[in-house]
């Protein structure tokens, strides 16, 4: 179910072969060696709640500019991302939003970050 689509892009071709043929079941900790996963947990429910605390407490302005890469990433050149990537940060530099994330690094505090939609 679009296995073959997405797993060249996270695995290698062996490896995605052999677990194609097989149909053998893999960890957690293999999923994280073969590319498929970022990390295991022991409390995922409590490990996932963390990882969400530290991205809300970036720069929601910053965080949608990498999104909005990202996701525009496939069918890009090399050459297309670096402009885009500029073209972004561009935006987001001197912004409200960088100013309080410098300005909070500095004042050792934590950021009061505007969502700016």
């Amino acid at each position: 179910m679009s296995g073959t689509a997405i797993m060249p892009e996270l695995a290698r071709a062996d490896v995605i072969r052999e677990l194609t043929y097989t149909g053998r079941v893999f960890s957690g900790q293999e999923a994280v060696d073969y590319g498929f996963a970022t990390r295991t947990a022991a409390d995922p429910r409590a490990g996932a709640l963390e990882l969400a605390r530290e991205i809300a407490g970036k720069s929601p302005t910053s965080i949608r500019a990498a999104k909005h890469l990202f996701n525009n990433l496939p069918g890009m050149t090399p050459a297309e991302a670096l402009v885009q990537e500029s073209e972004l940060q561009d935006s987001i530099i001197g912004g409200k939003n960088q100013i309080e994330a410098v300005m909070a690094a500095l004042e050792n505090r934590d950021p009061d970050f505007e969502d700016g939609r």
